[in-house]
């Protein structure tokens, strides 16, 4: 085939491609299913994504004035009004306005915070509101198709599509504590998007898109759906979330081989203790400085992260057995954790 005929061939077939067989097929009907997944998921969830503004004041003398209001997204949960947004988008505001994806805007209450996973439960109180499901999280797979509806800088209700990067990844929040069954995305996120939700294919949510790294580009986060719901359960009917708290300070130690070996160690490294706070509501006393923590009830503790996953709701009030390396011999003692305040 000369090159003028070869160019001619290529022209006629710029639609089509080859599978493993030799055999043409026509891709755009890949690209239309395509789109119509996305068209489908946008038209399901957007309905429920709500634009959020939060005013708060700061002080400036002897008084207190308006500060810039902060956007965000969030969505509606439950046809009474229940909107699951990020933390860092409603913390401090004094007054939040909801705009709603048919024109009304609402004032919204705010039903309980956890800075921990950055997430926050508002109400607004209204008719006909649409609302969106959690979908399962836990059924995700990398390379599957994700939609993320938000408010990025403003323009109100934009969507953008991309594939699960990956899973379980983990990044801290503001407090410092790890946030785990992190999803990955390149689904663009940019300031505004906080809050908003990360649905599949079906209009369900399976993430709530949290962080970006502004340098990067195609690295974005969301909570997962997971996590989510169980936080969205707690604050509903507590307005918050229970963590035990033993009140030490310390710092991550690698523990020397002969000292593992000799103590039949389950893990190679712990926590020192450098710092012991004092508080009625826990009993720590049995504790030392320089104390090496390495079990909490019979599970090794790697690391703070570690002693902090641990340290659930089921632990406040309740006797509990340390695993600790004192002067290079393990002994155990016994703590009673309290409850860590937000």
């Amino acid at each position: 085939m000369d090159f003028y005929n070869f160019i001619n061939n290529f022209e006629e077939n710029t639609s089509e491609t080859t599978d493993v067989s030799g055999e043409y097929f026509d891709d755009s009907k890949l690209l239309d299913a395509y789109s119509r997944a996305v068209v489908s998921a946008s038209k399901k969830a957007s309905p429920a994504v709500v634009h959020i503004t939060s005013h708060s004041l700061k002080q400036r003398g002897r008084g207190r004035a308006p500060n810039r209001p902060g956007t965000g997204s969030g969505f509606i949960l439950s046809p009474e009004g229940f909107i699951l947004t990020n933390n860092h988008v409603v913390n401090g505001a004094s007054k939040i306005e909801v705009s709603l994806q048919d024109g009304r805007i609402l004032m919204a209450e705010i039903i309980g915070k956890d800075p921990f996973t950055d997430l926050a439960v508002l109400r607004v109180y209204a008719d006909e509101l649409s609302f969106v499901s959690f979908g399962d999280s836990n059924q995700l797979q990398v390379g599957q198709l994700v939609v993320a509806i938000g408010n990025p800088y403003g323009f109100q209700y934009s969507v953008t599509a991309g594939v699960v990067s990956a899973l379980g990844r983990s990044i801290r929040s503001d407090t410092g504590r790890l946030i785990d069954d992190i999803i990955q995305t390149d689904a663009a996120l940019n300031p505004g998007n906080s809050g908003g939700p990360l649905v599949n294919s079906h209009g369900d949510v399976i993430g709530i898109n949290t962080a970006i790294i502004l340098p990067a580009q195609g690295i974005c986060f969301a909570i997962g759906a997971g996590t989510a719901e169980y936080i969205v359960g707690k604050l509903m009917m507590n307005g918050r979330v229970k963590r035990g708290y033993l009140g030490i300070a310390g710092q991550f130690m690698q523990i020397p081989l002969r000292v593992i070996h000799y103590n039949k160690l389950k893990s190679s490294s712990g926590i020192k203790v450098e710092n012991l706070q004092k508080n009625r509501h826990i009993v720590n006393q049995a504790l030392k400085r320089g104390d090496i923590i390495v079990e909490f009830n019979g599970e090794p503790v790697t690391g703070i992260d570690r002693l902090q996953r641990l340290l659930n709701e089921d632990t406040i009030g309740k006797k509990a057995t340390l695993g600790i390396l004192r002067k290079g011999y393990k002994e155990e003692i016994e703590v009673v954790p309290g409850e860590l305040a937000q």
